[in-house]
């Protein structure tokens, strides 16, 4: 087992296993720090199949944005510490034995798939394929994304604005 295998396997249960903390803690804020570590062996990940680019905006995004917002959700609410997220345990069976079947399709397809050996290539940076892509072949619906996120943002701000009181 090489150096890069152990190091995968360590960002896989980093965020598997943090991953498992977020779903069943029943404390909001454990839950979010467990998410900032999920979100960081997943940016890990990233890094180590050679995509730079995913990592570096799954750290900005998730990690910057997501996640602050989060965070500033918890502490300015009163009292989040004191609530506990306890779901029915009439929900945790059916879960279980659908997670359990979910699973096993899962280990019957990767198991049943002919995995093709690759030769390891030489790492070259995706930032500047990616904006070459963007600007040319993907031109349109780059900018049919930016028309929609242009509309978004028009609508939160009309939702925001206070009506002045005559």
């Amino acid at each position: 087992m090489e150096l890069r295998d152990i190091i995968f396997l360590v960002f896989g249960l980093l965020a598997v296993f943090s991953g498992i903390v977020v779903a069943f803690t029943p404390r909001i804020i454990h839950a979010v720090f467990s998410l900032l570590v999920t979100f960081c062996g997943v940016a890990g990940l990233y890094v180590l199949l050679q995509a730079d680019f995913i990592a570096g905006a799954q750290i900005m995004v998730y990690v910057g944005g997501i996640l602050v917002l989060l965070l500033f959700g918890v502490m300015l609410t009163q009292r989040i510490g004191k609530i506990d997220m306890k779901g029915a345990a009439v929900q945790r069976l059916p879960a279980a034995i659908l997670c359990a079947a979910l699973l096993a399709i899962l280990l019957v397809m990767i198991y049943a798939t002919p995995w093709s050996v690759v030769e390891e290539k030489v790492w070259t940076p995706t930032a500047p394929e990616l904006g070459k892509q963007i600007m040319t072949d993907y031109l349109l619906p780059f900018e049919v994304v930016s028309i929609l996120l242009l509309g978004v943002l028009m609508g939160a701000a009309l939702l925001a604005r206070t009506e002045k009181e005559s």
